[in-house]
């Protein structure tokens, strides 16, 4: 398995396009696909013209996970911290494994953090003189909380929907009623899955890590700073008194402070922390204190925003592409991806659902990757063929979450963070992702069906 790393690897730094390239194809081949479904070019350029800013906030968001993830990685205290927690390893396939359990236990919780603490996790690691670790397979490993299980923890997008009715369309709710967190990613089921799902990815982990012979360090990327706050230099002139002052600082903070301490009490901290904007709002604040004075804070954010370049021009084009999918009707009046799931949902039968809409699920999220958005888009089609099937509507939510993360294994879309932190290409870790990404397709999709057989179909609880 390590030799067939290797080889992929290889094969993927030589071929693999740049992000962008690949996002730019996804265009091309979406485009194309809507034109033959009998959608007119006129509608064809409006669709991903209307759609191109269409993630706009998001990409702000995403761009923000990168800046503020850094800015409190770069504070002293933290930097010491994750130090600590990267003396651990012994061995270079030891920290591969490590980096790989932290990264998916973390996203569990929230796969925001689960992709910044990662990254630098692996540049504390790469920092050790004592360990030869493949900088490569580190990466790939700290990706595996987007890659293989986020969507089956507690930030998955499609249960926080479907367990809160205000938060649900009005049609949506009338298919499916509410269905609590005991009824998707609480159900037996669903933790046997993730669990497995964990033990099966670290033991891909261990036996593709390189030798450390084989192993490539940071240092052969050209990544070699310690990401450590640089001592502050001398202020020079009066009207720097503020910038190197804590007291904007403090302030700030205690603004910030008060509004997350509101947020916390009068929501459950696991929807507070999922909500993004919270997320960043949190590490911004807790970073502003951290460096103390705004003159450190600031040199820390510029240092930060030149890894949000790939966020920033890609995400217009994912944006397009969703909008092709899903607003360019063809012949009937229906989109593309209408088309797809007529065609996915015509083969399955009550019993063969599970894996039939877990494929489907997982070959649409390879054009549009979503961190649950897309729910909104497919759920209503989806879970009413569930209720035709009679098909067990919170596994039915599990089959979509599970099968999402599939795609992410090679699609860079939400590499990009991270490899903003690591100072790597897609092309380097995707090697690796591909691995996971052969052993996690049989075994999900079969765990999909077999789970399934082990629930009955409950009518929909309205509100």
């Amino acid at each position: 398995m390590a030799r067939a790393a290797l080889r992929s690897a290889a094969w993927s730094e030589c071929w693999f396009p740049d992000a962008w390239v690949f996002a730019a194809l996804g265009v091309v081949i979406v485009a194309l696909a809507a034109l033959g479904f009998g959608a007119t070019p006129t509608v064809t350029v409006n669709a991903f013209g209307d759609g191109f800013w269409s993630l706009i906030p998001f990409t702000m968001q995403m761009a923000f996970v990168v800046i503020g993830g850094y800015v409190v990685a770069t504070a002293p205290v933290v930097a010491r911290f994750i130090d600590v927690l990267a003396r651990v390893p012994r061995s270079g396939r030891g920290a591969v494994c490590y980096v790989a359990l932290v990264s998916m236990l973390a996203s569990l919780l929230s796969w925001g953090f689960s992709l910044v603490f990662g990254g630098l996790l692996v540049r504390a690691l790469a920092r050790r003189g004592d360990l030869r670790m493949d900088y490569r397979a580190a990466g790939a490993a700290a990706y595996l909380g987007l890659g293989a299980i986020w969507a089956m923890g507690l930030s998955s997008s499609a249960a926080q929907l479907q367990a809160n009715p205000k938060s649900m369309p009005p049609g949506l709710l009338n298919i499916t009623g509410v269905l609590p967190f005991g009824e998707t990613i609480f159900l037996w089921q669903s933790v046997v899955l993730t669990a497995s799902l964990v033990v099966v990815s670290l033991l891909v982990c261990w036996f593709t890590a390189p030798s450390d012979r084989n192993a490539r360090t940071a240092q052969d990327f050209g990544v070699t700073d310690s990401m450590a706050t640089p001592a502050l230099p001398p202020r020079t002139r009066p009207g720097e008194w503020l910038e190197y002052s804590p007291l904007l600082s403090v302030l700030i903070g205690l603004l910030g402070l008060g509004w997350l301490g509101h947020e916390f009490v009068a929501k459950p901290a696991v929807t507070a922390i999922a909500n993004l904007n919270t997320y960043n709002f949190l590490f911004l604040t807790v970073g502003l204190l951290l460096h103390w004075r705004p003159r450190s804070f600031l040199d820390a954010v510029a240092r930060a925003v030149p890894s949000t370049a790939g966020v920033l021009i890609q995400f217009p084009l994912y944006g397009g592409i969703a909008a092709l999918l899903t607003h360019a009707p063809g012949s009937g009046g229906e989109t593309l991806a209408h088309h797809l799931s007529q065609l996915f949902v015509r083969v399955a039968s009550t019993d063969s659902f599970p894996a039939v809409m877990g494929a489907y699920s997982a070959v649409l999220g390879f054009f549009v990757p979503s961190g649950g958005g897309k729910w909104l888009v497919e759920a209503p089609y989806v879970m009413q063929a569930a209720n035709d099937l009679h098909v067990h509507l919170g596994w039915a939510v599990q089959v979509y979450n599970a099968a999402e993360a599939l795609p992410n294994l090679i699609n860079p879309f939400w590499m990009l963070p991270l490899l903003g932190v690591l100072g790597l290409k897609a092309r380097d870790v995707v090697g690796f992702t591909f691995m996971q990404l052969l052993v996690h397709v049989p075994l999900v999709l079969g765990m999909l069906w077999l789970l399934g057989l082990t629930l009955s179909y409950v009518p929909p609880v309205m509100p």
